[in-house]
């Protein structure tokens, strides 16, 4: 709760002492209102400095470090991800990043030299990470009392008067920002008496305007406002996404959205989610809840209450008591295309998702529902981590249009469900369950679509721990192989850029007249009269191509391991969605 601005004083104070040397019969004698005055090393002086103070927390998610601010912008490096800080708001994007996967190593990287703001607003300029940590350790550390007052703040311009030891009025002096205050306090002396002159003005950690007539009532105020807001000076980013969160508006988006689904469940270090992958919850302003899993209802009860960041929800499911338990409201997520709720008690942690559009779905799933719930339907490819399409060998699946569906081998069926919603990097998304056996455990999740025909289906799903991306492929022929046949066609002939979107900006343009030719020795050539090279390598069954042109204008924004969309021998469609919350690309090659 800082009010930051231009630097601005109309006295340079340093000239002060000059100032008061030359005065002489000319300056004005005027009584001092010693009852307003600012003297050195007083207790109201010392609380106004100390609420002046710059305010150095609001960076932590970067530097965790409450007694420095670092200037911005800066270049980080998060996750591998370069991230540009040019305002507190994209504090949010680096927030992102880290709260893509759950269970990952999160790093963030500074581009040195920088430039860190102290808490008098001396500004360092810092060379590499050892000097920024040699500062930070000066700090008291992580939620102790630190000297800066956050739960009050003046409201600028303020005016205050300067006089000598004789009563003689020097100057009426601006003081415009924090920086100026603080520079004025420190700097006074026995030799000058500083009044302001009221009423000013403060705003209270609540938000609510006090003004104030004289120094007694600003002292009463400061100290009334000391320790009675939480001034967010832990290195917990994101405990306070629920600032401007109500239980009323929690309630209306559950009770409004329909058919959520369960992103995330885990429960004393287990993660659960993929035992409920397909089951629908629905939110009823009765209190009442309801669960579909594959047609079978199960009843329960919930509510909220509480505000802010300690809005707290109850859930009783007799049937799941894996959900059962008072919950705290932790953030909710509104988007384009997708609802979250995201519920915390301590490290466990339950999120439901919502496409908010009535009747769930929200997409044309209508060619992949009439494929897969025509005929019989085998496993042909299977990757996590490494190729598992053996254990899927004996089985065939049948999904009815009832959401129900089996999978049967030797042994017999075993009886799963499926259901459609939008995709979390694709449109389209199959979700399946099959219970906890293996190896059927191990479809259990909600799969993004990547190809549908009548012979094939191809599903990816990045995992919600580490970002590994697993694929599976349904295939009519149980010898259909699974993957694509990707290196065959792009070592057959040219190619060129038929279509290149950066998130939605149409930049096929900068790809006019090249022709590129994919080698089997894993090289790729670039040519419009001054060839660009690079390599290329088809990975994960025919399902990722990795491509990488350097540094190389404009190919090198195509450096990424691309998500293949579908293979013909004409056309192959590449698609790459940026980690973070970041924008979808689309990349299409046409043959020659």
């Amino acid at each position: 709760m800082k009010f930051k601005g231009k630097l601005t004083i109309l006295l340079i104070l340093p000239l002060l002492l000059l100032v008061l040397s030359c005065r002489t019969e000319e300056v004005e004698l005027i009584e001092t209102p010693t009852e307003d005055a600012l003297g050195v090393n007083s207790a109201i002086a010392g609380l106004m400095l100390r609420v002046s103070m710059n305010d150095g927390s609001g960076d932590n998610i970067i530097d965790q470090a409450n007694c420095l601010e670092i200037k911005l912008p800066i270049t980080v490096i998060v996750n591998g991800i370069e991230v540009v800080v040019n305002s507190e708001d994209d504090f949010d994007t680096i927030e992102d990043i880290i709260d893509e996967f759950d269970n990952d190593t999160d790093t963030i990287v500074i581009v040195f030299p920088i430039t860190i703001i102290l808490s008098d607003f001396t500004e360092v300029i810092i060379n590499n990470s050892d000097e920024l940590n040699n500062y930070a350790s000066q700090c008291n550390g992580e939620n102790e009392t630190d000297d800066d007052i956050e739960c009050i703040d003046f409201h600028y311009p303020i005016t205050a008067s300067v006089f000598n030891t004789n009563n003689e009025l020097i100057e009426t002096i601006v003081i415009e920002n924090d920086e100026d205050l603080h520079d004025l306090i420190e700097m006074l002396d026995e030799d000058i008496i500083v009044t302001i002159n009221f009423p000013i003005t403060v705003t209270l950690w609540d938000g609510t305007d006090v003004i104030i007539n004289n120094m007694q009532e600003l002292q009463s105020v400061i100290l009334g406002a000391i320790d009675q807001c939480d001034e967010d000076d832990d290195y917990d980013y994101d405990d306070d996404d629920c600032d401007t969160c109500t239980s009323t508006d929690l309630d209306a988006i559950l009770t409004d959205c329909e058919n959520w689904i369960v992103d995330k469940l885990e429960r004393n270090d287990e993660d659960l989610e993929d035992n409920y992958v397909g089951f629908l919850f629905n939110f009823f302003s009765d209190g009442t809840l309801t669960v579909d899993e594959g047609g079978n209802t199960h009843n329960g009860t919930w509510s909220s209450s509480g505000d802010g960041n300690n809005i707290s929800v109850e859930i009783n499911i007799p049937d799941y008591p894996d959900y059962n338990d008072v919950w705290t409201l932790h953030e909710i997520e509104q988007g384009p295309d997708e609802t979250e709720v995201d519920l915390r008690i301590g490290d466990d942690r339950l999120r439901f998702e919502s496409d908010c559009i009535e009747g769930g779905g929200g997409v044309d799933d209508t060619e992949l529902v009439n494929a897969l719930t025509t005929g019989d339907w085998y496993v042909t490819f299977y990757f996590d981590d490494e190729d598992e399409t053996s254990n899927y060998t004996d089985f065939v699946f049948n999904f009815n249009p009832d959401g129900t569906a089996t999978a049967t081998d030797t042994s017999g069926p075993t009886n799963g469900t499926w259901s459609t919603s939008p995709g979390d990097e694709t449109e389209l998304g199959l979700n399946l369950n099959f219970g906890t056996n293996p190896p059927l455990d191990e479809l259990a999740d909600d799969w993004d679509v990547l190809e549908v025909t009548n012979d094939i289906i191809r599903l990816k799903d990045i995992s919600g721990g580490d970002g590994s991306e697993d694929f599976l492929t349904f295939e009519r022929d149980p010898l259909g192989g699974g993957g694509t046949d990707l290196d065959t066609i792009l070592t057959d002939g040219t190619w060129y850029v038929a279509t290149y979107l950066d998130d939605g900006d149409n930049q096929t343009g900068d790809y006019n007249g090249y022709i590129l030719t994919f080698n089997t020795n894993g090289t790729v050539v670039a040519d419009n009269g001054s060839p660009i090279n690079g390599t290329w390598m088809v990975l994960s069954g025919g399902n990722n191509l990795l491509l990488d042109f350097g540094s190389s204008f404009p190919f090198d924004e195509f450096n990424d391991d691309w998500d293949v969309l579908s293979v013909t021998p004409t056309q192959v469609d590449l698609q790459d969605v940026s980690g973070g919350g970041g924008g979808t690309d689309t990349l299409i090659f046409a043959k020659n």
